[in-house]
């Protein structure tokens, strides 16, 4: 299956430590918000909604409406908050006015167990924007938080992650993908060397 067309949560990216950040992590390496499904796929992965959530009314009107979420959140953590640069205030102010809009509300219902499960109605675009609209604010606005951003260290690769490691010390979004890839590459250039 190519990339851009992935369903199966397994295929997206989940490891960056936020919501929002893993929002983010779906332009890499390619465009992967290109259908209505991968969409949904990924509401359900990231933990906006429970994984038994319908979601069958989300249409592509979804789509522009999270990519230009993902776009002003990247203006936001990509940059120093400065007063008086236009996009950066502009961004804010669009998360700001997404964030407002009530998420999803969760409520309990008994299951067959009678164990209480947590379930929501099919939530509206806009609540869902909500949350990954808020979980940005909480991010940027919380000092430790912001201060532990990094940008992954893998060649070519844009990913924004939380460090949350002891020491502070992560390199890549990802050990196995971007780490991996780094191992690889010092290996081969040793390997050149001890040729020459």
């Amino acid at each position: 299956m190519a990339l851009g067309t992935a369903t199966a949560p397994y295929e997206l990216r989940f490891d960056a430590g936020r919501i929002c950040l893993d929002l983010l992590s779906t332009t890499h390496p390619e465009e992967r918000l290109d259908s209505v499904d991968v969409l949904r796929a990924w509401i359900i992965g990231s933990g906006l909604v429970p994984a038994d959530t319908s979601l069958a009314h989300a249409d592509t009107g979804w789509l522009p409406a999270f990519r230009e979420l993902r776009a002003q959140i990247d203006r936001l953590v990509r940059s120093r908050p400065r007063p008086g640069v236009a996009t950066y205030d502009l961004a804010l102010a669009r998360v700001n006015d997404l964030a407002r809009t009530a998420p999803p509300a969760p409520r309990a219902v008994r299951g067959e167990d009678g164990q209480l499960l947590r379930r929501l109605d099919p939530p509206g675009c806009a609540a869902l924007l909500a949350a990954v609209a808020r979980d940005a604010v909480e991010l940027l606005t919380d000092p430790v938080a912001r201060a532990a951003l990094r940008q992954c260290e893998g060649d070519n690769c844009p990913i924004v992650y939380l460090d949350t490691s002891r020491g502070r010390r992560r390199r890549w979004c990802s050990s196995e993908v971007c780490g991996n890839r780094e191992r690889v590459a010092r290996h081969r250039r040793r390997a050149a060397l001890a040729r020459a």
